[in-house]
């Protein structure tokens, strides 16, 4: 139905002949469309292609309930938040109505009542598919009367009798009747609450404090949760998790290009960004320090290294070269490979060490940004191809870098050091003094990472010699 042709009464809804679909009937069939007309069903979602969606798709498609299983940073919330857009962009309820009560078959006291009284012209009222949407972020200190309902006692104070259902203050599930409701961090809510929505998640209803009602909600139910919370062992009662139609596994980019495009994708944007160089091979180092942290035995692997450290990086570099090109009035903003060890601020903050030691942190990151910068490196050169930069060195040459050394001094290491210009070629052909300096450093480093150049570092910057 047509914005301008949608219907105030239940009458007009019926002369329309609008068809009224469980919400699961709803998902399924706009899910069905999209993959028919090969549309993107989860824009923004990127390295699941091949794993997670088909799987999500699976499970609305046999209109089963889902828990996301994954550690942080794994994409879960916003996976669900998407299933938003399956939703139709709006449904017809009862005017007035707090559960978003069916025009042709109303559950709740209030709407029976009116329709009883009012027939076909009691009035309805379109909600779009943002208002059928909740999330509940699971805490210990969440009550039943929160999700469920309870009493209220303004209500009551009103002259209603304790005995009305219409004294009930319906909670968030009812209130999300028709819609969508996410639990996130499941395994974290109280055992007693989490029996509570035994019958929500089985016989499709809930029953609210000592009243006598039962309302036959409409809701499709997804959570997420940490693997290592999510087991019998855990703080999961197992009827609870028997209940869930479908148990998908995330999991963190299996491929760098993945965790870059996450990283250009989410970063903080700002409207003076047209001055930005950014080579790929420093996108490629922030990937593989997140990817070689994944990997590494001295950071606890079992709370994950999220994305977002990835992206976090790439902010921190990009917000050094900036205040580079600030205080010497450089025209362009580039980062480089001296710019890395700023990352320490926004890396040890979200990862977690085996163990504590004063100063680790630093050192953990330094050692993780060493051992991505000689592995990009080695992508993009052989060392065995770089002897005249060597021999310029055994000759006696030397080159003073840093990250605040400015970008129009690093063109005359070209024409002292043979065979520098050709390699920082192989790197770009950008001539922009900026570009230049990057590339320079990142030569110059991977040749100390490969122990062919010494280095000497001083806060004032980095010396390369032999």
């Amino acid at each position: 139905m047509t914005l301008g042709t949608r219907a105030n009464t239940i009458g007009e809804l019926r002369a329309s002949g609008y068809e009224v679909l469980t919400v699961r009937e709803e998902i399924r069939n706009n899910l069905i469309a999209k993959i028919r007309s090969e549309e993107l069903v989860f824009p923004g979602i990127i390295g699941f292609n091949e794993t997670v969606i088909p799987q999500l798709e699976n499970a609305i498609l046999a209109g089963q309930d889902i828990i996301l299983l994954g550690e942080r940073g794994q994409a879960k919330s916003r996976l669900i938040r998407s299933m938003v857009a399956l939703l139709d962009e709006s449904v017809p309820i009862i005017a007035g109505c707090e559960i978003n009560d069916n025009p042709y078959d109303p559950i709740c006291r209030g709407c029976r009542d009116m329709v009883d009284e009012q027939g076909d012209d009691t009035p309805v009222e379109w909600v779009s598919r943002d208002e059928r949407y909740s999330e509940k972020l699971a805490t210990p200190d969440i009550s039943i009367a929160d999700l469920i309902g309870e009493i209220d006692p303004i209500k009551v104070a009103e002259g209603r009798h304790l005995s009305d259902e219409l004294v009930i203050h319906y909670g968030l599930v009812p209130r999300t009747n028709r819609g969508i409701f996410c639990i996130n961090e499941l395994p974290d809510l109280a055992e007693r609450i989490q029996v509570g929505l035994f019958n929500l998640m089985e016989e499709r209803d809930v029953q609210i404090k000592g009243y006598r009602i039962r309302l036959p909600l409409d809701v499709y139910v997804v959570s997420t949760a940490n693997p290592e919370d999510y087991t019998n062992r855990g703080r999961i009662v197992t009827p609870l998790k028997d209940r869930y139609g479908s148990q998908i596994h995330t999991h963190y980019p299996k491929d760098p290009a993945d965790e870059i495009a996450i990283m250009e994708q989410e970063r903080t944007r700002f409207p003076d960004e047209d001055k930005l160089i950014i080579p790929g091979y420093m996108k490629e180092i922030l990937a593989e320090i997140t990817s070689q942290a994944r990997q590494s035995n001295e950071i606890n692997q079992r709370s994950g290294v999220s994305v977002r450290v990835s992206i976090s990086n790439f902010e921190t570099l990009l917000g050094n070269a900036m205040r580079r090109a600030i205080l010497h009035g450089d025209q362009w903003i580039c980062p480089r490979s001296s710019d890395l060890p700023y990352i320490v601020a926004s890396f040890t903050g979200k990862i977690e060490l085996e163990t504590f030691e004063e100063g680790r942190e630093s050192r953990v990151t330094d050692d993780l940004t060493r051992r991505a910068a000689l592995r990009v490196f080695g992508n993009y050169f052989d060392v065995s191809e770089l002897e005249d930069i060597i021999l310029a060195f055994d000759l006696g040459e030397t080159a003073e870098v840093g990250s605040d050394k400015q970008a129009s001094t690093y063109p005359a290491l070209l024409e002292r050091i043979d065979g520098l210009a050709g390699a920082v070629r192989r790197l770009t052909d950008d001539n922009r003094d900026e570009a230049i300096a990057s590339a320079v450093e990142f030569v110059l480093e991977g040749l100390h990472l490969n122990r062919r150049l010494n280095c000497d570092r001083t806060p004032a910057g980095s010396t390369y010699s032999r």
